[in-house]
């Protein structure tokens, strides 16, 4: 029986495209570059904001790195002003949290976006009460980033709960790779930035389409009518 949902947040709660894009095109004008794509910048994310702008730079006109550095304080000062740019909670994302909240079931929330701005997120969309735990990137407290299971673990700890209780649930390689790490059931999700064929090859225990796949899938687990 699940008692836990830790979601990921960009591209699993929200879609958050838009700002991630319109951040990384300011910090790369900065230095003559970009603007970046959609897809190249759902293909980027995912590993915390570090990796974002070297894939980035790379990608768009600096394999070298040269701008490596500036480029991260100039997007984390673009970043607190572009954060919110658009960001909305996925369809059937607010009906889900309902039903969890409605079964008693825990839910949380794991993101590799700096905790601050993941604060900034959650607040921005959802009411206050929705999540049981909000953690963003927190290195500095001994907490690797996903893919490593620290921030799992942690949850896991601080709710008093099994592994087996908990489902783990996200939209891309990093997150699937964060659940196994953990050695809890993950939930592959569709609607977000990257497609089937890249969390297939993860074998989750479910592949969902909507949020609603993920009620109807934690009611079978859970025997709920």
């Amino acid at each position: 029986m699940y008692k836990c949902c830790i979601f990921d947040l960009d591209g699993t709660l929200v879609n958050s495209i838009y700002a991630l894009k319109q951040s990384v095109d300011q910090t790369l004008q900065h230095f003559g570059l970009g603007p970046v794509s959609i897809e190249d910048t759902k293909r980027f994310v995912g590993d915390g904001y570090k990796r974002l702008i070297e894939r980035s730079l790379k990608a768009y006109g600096d394999p070298e790195l040269t701008h490596y550095e500036e480029a991260l304080t100039v997007y984390n000062e673009v970043f607190k002003e572009c954060c919110l740019y658009r960001v909305e909670a996925y369809e059937g994302i607010p009906e889900l949290l309902s039903f969890l909240k409605e079964q008693g079931i825990f839910c949380t929330v794991l993101s590799n976006k700096p905790h601050q701005r993941t604060l900034d997120n959650v607040s921005h969309v959802f009411a206050p009460g929705t999540f049981d735990r909000v953690y963003g990137e927190r290195e500095s407290q001994g907490i690797r980033k996903k893919p490593a299971p620290d921030g799992v673990n942690a949850l896991i700890r601080e709710l008093g709960l099994e592994k087996s209780q908990c489902l783990y649930l996200g939209d891309t390689n990093t997150d699937m790779e964060t659940g196994q790490n953990a050695q809890v059931d993950t939930a592959g999700v569709l609607w977000g930035f990257r497609g089937r064929e890249e969390l297939e090859g993860f074998h989750p225990r479910l592949l969902a389409a909507h949020p609603m796949d993920v009620k109807e899938f934690i009611k079978d687990v859970n025997h709920i009518e």
